[in-house]
């Protein structure tokens, strides 16, 4: 939905469903009830997510066309994307190969094009559009990161020229939305900025130059406009960047946040005592499930951080009393703040939205708990309530009214 301060969605990441028909009901089942609760008044938004396969589905025309038509009959439109998950993301061990195909291969740059293909048909006249993408590759599986880093770039570049050419063509602006997060080949803004500047900003220019009759100042600006950050708060959070840190690093730099994901993580103290310690690491271990990567950054006392790729690691290592604080990747629900022993990050979301509220950085906001199948039973109700829930949260938040949506 389109509101005061940019379009306002939910990821529908948390609809399972790796085929179009499985996923396209799982929307008829659930949008009608949450845009009734959320925006009664007013489009509702989509924050679409397809898997390869659905992909593929969704790409012919008869598909396409039935999905239009469920749109407009609806009052819904779909001006994000979450191309991240390629593969089978419920039901199923994702961990480390959500980030499978990466940049380095050619299957992950055609089903992003194809993606981009699919928003520019879906997106309503006038609006730009984005798609969320993972940070080139996960860094344990590489020896060489200036290799990967290098070879995923130069991938990326056929979607950016994808981008220059339909909009050159009178078609919409849309963008490429980077997505660090822990053991990404991207971790934080400064990996983000120095690879915008080391790799994507000089071969990006060389590319377009080559491609398209432009200036060089031209093709530098046409690679800010189609390849941004996606802000995704969770990440940002585990690796303890604050949100006025993040965004004055970008207007440093003069890049642009293609889209907010707002999400929160799982964080403690850890306190001295190692009975305590104990006690709140088993607090951990009740969300330490086996489908998602867990990852947890641990912080020194005298400075510094401890990686663990995972929460088991960890768990292994709790009595480090080097370490004062954990914080762990799950996607917990953004409304709540305390799980018993343990927080959530989410004071980072009140201060970004706050910060979104003051001047506007994005267009594109798009809530993305996908946790809800792996969730301990106590944090759930329904799966419509529960995202209007979410939405509902955060509009109150950007001091949003529903007659304002």
């Amino acid at each position: 939905m389109q509101t005061v301060t940019g379009h306002l969605s939910y990821c529908t990441n948390i609809h399972p469903g790796e085929t179009w028909p499985d996923h396209f009901a799982q929307l008829q089942q659930y949008i009608p009830a949450i845009k009734s609760a959320i925006s009664p008044d007013q489009a509702f938004g989509i924050g679409l997510r397809l898997a390869n396969t659905a992909s593929l589905e969704l790409s012919k025309e008869v598909n396409l066309l039935a999905f239009k038509h469920w749109l407009k009959e609806q009052d819904c439109y779909v001006f994000t994307m979450n191309g991240f998950p390629y593969g089978g993301f419920h039901h199923t061990v994702v961990k480390d190969q959500v980030h499978t195909p990466d940049w380095t291969t050619a299957e992950r740059v055609e089903y992003t094009s194809r993606l981009f293909r699919i928003l520019a048909a879906l997106l309503p006249a006038g609006m730009e559009g984005g798609i969320s993408t993972a940070p080139l590759s996960y860094k344990l599986w590489h020896d060489d990161l200036e290799a990967a880093m290098e070879d995923a770039t130069l991938n990326m570049l056929q979607v950016l020229g994808q981008l220059v050419r339909i909009h050159r063509a009178g078609g919409p602006v849309m963008h490429l939305d980077i997505e660090p997060e822990p053991d990404g080949l991207m971790e934080n803004i400064q990996e983000y900025i120095d690879w915008y500047f080391a790799y994507l900003m000089p071969l990006g220019i060389n590319y377009l130059l080559d491609q398209f009759d432009m200036s060089e100042k031209e093709a530098g600006a046409a690679v800010k406009r189609h390849i941004q950050l996606c802000y995704d708060v969770c990440h940002f959070a585990l690796v303890y960047e604050s949100p006025a840190h993040v965004l004055g690093k970008l207007s440093e730099y003069g890049l642009k946040v293609g889209k907010l994901q707002i999400s929160a993580a799982l964080k403690a103290a850890m306190p001295e005592d190692l009975t305590e310690r104990q006690s709140v690491a088993h607090a951990f271990s009740t969300f330490n499930e086996p489908t998602y990567l867990h990852q947890v950054i641990g912080r020194k006392a005298k400075g510094g951080f401890v990686h663990y790729p995972d929460l088991p690691q960890a768990l292994e290592d709790v009595n480090n009393k080097e370490v004062v604080e954990w914080r762990s990747h799950f996607h917990v629900p953004v409304f709540l703040e305390h799980y018993e022993l343990l927080f959530s990050t989410q004071s980072d979301i009140r201060e970004v939205l706050e910060l979104q509220r003051e001047q506007l950085f994005t267009q594109h906001m798009e809530v993305e708990t996908y946790t809800w199948g792996v969730l301990p039973a106590a944090l759930k109700l329904p799966m419509d309530q529960s995202v209007s829930r979410e939405v509902g949260w955060v509009m109150q938040q950007l001091g949003i009214q529903k007659k304002e949506v």
